[in-house]
This record gives structure tokens, C-alpha cells and sequence, in this order.
């Protein structure tokens, strides 16, 4: 049974121990994986991963050649899963609705004047409205980082919850916090807070249009703040990391903390999401090491 939910004063959202947030970050990275679990686990991180597409030179063969890939990572492996979804602008969400038809691959649409939030929130409805039209599954809408940084966190929460309200049944929410923006740990945890009791499904760190992306330290601090409203509501929040995320490792790492702070039952893609699409290439190479005993030239792997 649920609890009862209250909207907490989100001036006075937990503040965070960075120097013991840092410390358990770099333990999450000294864990060895023997070979069977690191090849289930590379299969899982590919069935996570969220192809993105989000330029403005974006045509409508380059998303379905990304799409095509969503399906078809590696034909030579069998039995290997597909992505978790496609990202695209709302444009393009029709073309790459058609693309994966069938497949059980979502379509994501960035919404809400992605990547500024900058932007008159009627616009910001409009954009999302269009991207849902179109058949949007899932809506990954950046916050108003201005507003934030004014002190206007029920602006913020407002924004994100009447976002939600229009996504219905119909699509999940991802709420892009853009951390490289937000500032430090304890804002970190405060906008996450803020995102979580608006509505959020899933709550993530960036856009991937800044210097500054997913960061282990940064994913933890997100990761204490779903599991606190899980304990206190009952209700289970989905977390995103995105941008800089490249390699496999990198990647296993970020299972490793995931399952020690919320869990074993976030770990699929309906609780858990990479947005890294360059990381499904160094996925499979590593799954072929682990198949053959020898790196494969990258040659034989689709550049996107």
C-alpha cells in the first residue's frame, strides 16, 4: 500500500556529504567482475541504452539508419537484446516511430525548448504536445535552470508536473536536470527532489550539449534521492545518467552502484536508462573479446 505523499519544502532538501559521496563513488570503481557476469552484464547494459540522435543537421536517413541499428546491433551475435529506445527532436518522432514498429523499442522525444528550457512555458507545452501527436513514448523535458538558480523551485515543479499531466498514459516522463548547469551536490539533490515529487518517472543528469555530463558522484547523489522518496512513498522513480558514459567499464560501474543503493529491481530498462549512444560500440566490442578472445577491428561495427 502506498503512503500518504506530502510536498516537502524543497528549501530545505537534505544536504549532501560530498567528501562521503566521492569516497563511496570511487569505491563503486575498484570491483572486479568475473567473465559470466560481465557478459550478462554488457547485455544488460546494451538493453538500456537510449540511441540518440539530437543535431540540427538530424535527416530523416540518419534517424532511420539509427533506428535500423537500434534493431540490429550486431547480426554475427546472436541473441543479443536491442536498445531500450531511440531519442530524437520532436520532428523526427513519426520517422522513427515507423522505423522500430513493432520491435518493442520506445521512441523518446526531447520537449520543453530542449537542450536551454529557455523559452515561454506555451511554447514549451507545443513542443511537447507536437513530440506526444507524433507518438512519443517516453518525453524527456529539461527544467528551467534560470528559474532554479532565482530561488523559484514551486516554478520549476509546477512546470515539470503540468508536463506530466499532458503525457497521461500515454508516454513516461524524464526529467533533464542539466547537473553541469544546476551547480553543486546539494542542488544536485535539491532539483532532483523537486522532480520527483512533480512527477517524474525518470529523473536525468544532462542534455549532452555541455561540457559537463554524468558523473558517478553526481548519479549517487541522484540515486539517494530516489531511493529516500521510495522508502517514504512506496513509488518507484527511474534514473538516467547521460553524456560521457563511453566505455564499458564506465558503464558496469554505474550497475555496480545501482544495485547496491536501490536494488536488484532497477535493473532493467524500465527503471534504468543510459544516454550514451557511442557506448553500444565499445559494448559489443568487449561482447565479442568475451565470445572469441580477441578484440575485432572497429571496422566491423556500425559508427551510428
Amino acid at each position: 500500500m502506498k503512503k500518504t505523499i506530502t510536498i516537502p519544502d524543497f528549501t530545505k532538501s537534505p544536504s549532501v556529504d560530498q567528501v562521503g559521496i566521492i569516497e563511496r563513488s570511487s569505491r563503486f570503481q575498484t570491483r572486479s567482475i568475473k567473465n559470466e557476469s560481465k557478459i550478462q552484464a554488457l547485455k544488460m547494459v546494451l538493453n538500456m541504452i537510449d540511441l540518440t540522435t539530437l543535431e540540427g543537421k538530424d535527416t530523416v536517413g540518419k534517424v532511420n539508419q539509427m533506428c535500423y541499428k537500434a534493431l540490429h546491433l550486431h547480426d554475427d551475435y546472436p541473441g543479443l537484446p536491442t536498445v531500450a529506445a531511440v531519442c530524437v527532436y520532436p520532428s523526427m518522432v513519426a520517422i522513427a516511430k515507423e522505423a522500430v514498429k513493432g520491435s518493442g523499442v520506445k521512441v523518446a522525444s526531447v520537449s520543453t525548448a530542449f537542450p536551454s528550457g529557455q523559452a515561454p512555458f506555451s511554447t514549451k507545452i507545443d513542443d511537447t504536445k507536437y513530440a506526444l501527436d507524433q507518438g512519443a513514448d517516453e518525453i524527456d523535458m529539461v527544467i528551467s535552470r534560470g528559474k532554479y538558480h532565482q530561488g523559484e523551485y514551486n516554478f520549476v515543479f509546477d512546470e515539470i508536473a503540468k508536463i506530466k499531466e499532458l503525457c497521461g498514459a500515454q508516454a513516461r516522463l524524464k526529467v533533464i536536470l542539466e547537473t553541469g548547469e544546476i551547480g553543486t551536490l546539494d542542488d544536485v539533490r535539491r532539483a532532483s527532489d523537486i522532480a520527483i515529487y512533480a512527477g517524474a518517472d525518470f529523473i536525468k543528469t544532462s542534455t549532452g550539449k555541455i561540457g559537463s555530463a554524468a558523473s558517478i558522484p553526481v548519479t549517487l547523489t541522484m540515486l539517494y534521492a530516489i531511493k529516500d522518496y521510495f522508502i517514504k512513498t512506496g513509488i518507484m522513480v527511474g534514473m538516467k545518467p547521460a553524456g560521457g558514459i563511453s566505455t564499458s567499464k564506465l558503464a558496469i560501474h554505474y550497475l555496480v552502484m545501482v544495485k547496491e543503493i536501490l536494488g536488484e529491481a532497477w535493473l532493467s530498462n524500465e527503471w534504468f536508462r543510459f544516454g550514451a549512444s557511442s557506448l553500444a560500440n565499445d559494448v559489443l566490442l568487449q561482447l565479442e573479446k568475451q565470445r572469441t578472445g580477441v578484440y575485432q577491428s572497429k571496422d566491423y561495427i556500425s559508427i551510428d
